[in-house]
């Protein structure tokens, strides 16, 4: 009942194919190094889960992401009357404080420099100079601006918005631009699909 019920944790309730590969290998390590020290499932105590924790050779954002994954790993079996309390429950991970991003901000120079250097003679240099745009003025995620459909570009009032949908199926609003068509936009629209529920930049 036990791998059974393991093997469903990864199954059903993980739905991102990502985050559901990197739990499996913090998972792993972490029942590794209880093996290494003959501990069974049943056995794991919050004190063998902060023993890990501590002596963990990762970055904090790493550490943090494993003491998550076993965490939701051990509710889930807690859940399905595998462990009868969460080990990981009161385990305290690192602190970890981003107060500055990793992504460089382009300078207005570099920016048409980028976009000036796209060839704009076909429909892949108009996508792709038109895609670059968008994520230069909205600042949102590439699978965001990807994922775009024609119908989330739309008007309200005198201004246009872009619709963007990002992670966990949000939807935002709130992108609002002054002009009545940006120029980027004249230029890829009409050279693109005119449906309204087609991709917007379709490879």
């Amino acid at each position: 009942m036990a791998v059974e019920r393991f093997l469903e944790f990864f199954a059903a309730s993980i739905a991102n194919g990502r985050t559901r590969a990197a739990y499996g290998r913090a998972v792993g390590q972490f029942l590794t190094w209880c093996a290494a020290r003959g501990l069974g499932l049943r056995a794991i105590a919050p004190l063998h889960v902060a023993a890990y924790i501590r002596t963990h050779p990762g970055s904090a954002p790493t550490v943090k992401q494993h003491l998550a994954a076993i965490r939701v790993l051990c509710d889930w079996l807690v859940v399905h009357q595998v462990l009868p309390a969460n080990p990981a429950a009161a385990v305290r991970g690192p602190k970890h404080v981003v107060t500055k991003g990793a992504t460089p901000v382009l300078t207005p120079a570099e920016t048409r420099a980028l976009l000036d250097g796209i060839d704009a003679g076909s429909l892949v240099g108009l996508r792709d100079r038109a895609l670059l745009s968008v994520m230069v003025y909205s600042f949102a995620r590439v699978s965001a601006v990807v994922g775009m459909r024609r119908q989330d570009y739309f008007r309200q009032g005198t201004r246009g918005w872009l619709r963007l949908h990002e992670k966990g199926g949000k939807r935002h609003d709130v992108r609002p631009i002054t002009a009545p068509r940006p120029p980027w936009m004249r230029i890829w629209w009409p050279a693109g699909s005119r449906t309204r529920r087609r991709c917007c930049f379709r490879a």
